[in-house]
């Protein structure tokens, strides 16, 4: 029997949000990304919704030993998901693949008590960068929806616990990003 996987489309894109190892690029048909918030949550977070002519870019990564826990409470939010016949990946063989999203019913547009982090953005985008480079990252922007929602610029003190350090070229595809699409930045 072989490992499960999960398919990430947010900072699991980021491998160093992680230690899943044989890692690799895949998309998933059937879901779009949106920034959500949940009563689970104090801030908004990236989610899929169901739509069927869409299609979401993201990393995929075995669960060794199909030991979904740790992984379970890191996504303590969302419901797991069958996508095995979503998803598709350039490995050889079958693969079942879980993804993940907030249960229908359960999630809002964010709104000025729930922002979305630029931390959060900032280490989504970084993996964007790292596995699907700039062209990727402008998809990432192009294909999730809800970018009216408030960030919140907490990028000198990351409140996402797991922030990672980025560039200043990373920080300027971000920032650029958010200045086309009229993102309104938040003081804390």
């Amino acid at each position: 029997m072989s490992d499960p996987f999960f398919f990430g489309y947010g900072s699991l894109v980021n491998r160093q949000t992680h230690d899943y190892l044989r890692a690799t690029t895949a998309s998933v048909k059937g879901w779009r990304r949106a920034w959500r918030h949940t009563p689970l949550r104090d801030v908004s977070f990236l989610t899929v919704v169901p739509a069927q002519d869409d299609y979401v870019d993201g990393l995929i990564a075995a669960v060794p030993g199909a030991h979904w826990a740790s992984l379970d409470q890191r996504e303590r939010a969302y419901d797991r998901h069958d996508a095995t016949h979503q998803v598709s990946h350039g490995l050889e063989h079958a693969l079942d693949v879980a993804i993940y999203a907030i249960p229908d019913g359960f999630h809002r547009k964010p709104g000025a008590d729930n922002p979305v982090l630029l931390s959060y953005i900032d280490t989504v985008v970084q993996g964007f960068l790292a596995e699907f480079g700039p062209e990727g990252a402008a998809h990432f922007f192009e294909t999730t929806e809800g970018w009216d929602a408030p960030v919140l610029d907490d990028r000198a003190a990351p409140i996402y616990p797991r922030a990672t350090t980025v560039s200043a070229e990373e920080r300027d595809v971000v920032d650029e990003a958010l200045g086309r699409l009229k993102v309104g930045l938040k003081r804390p």
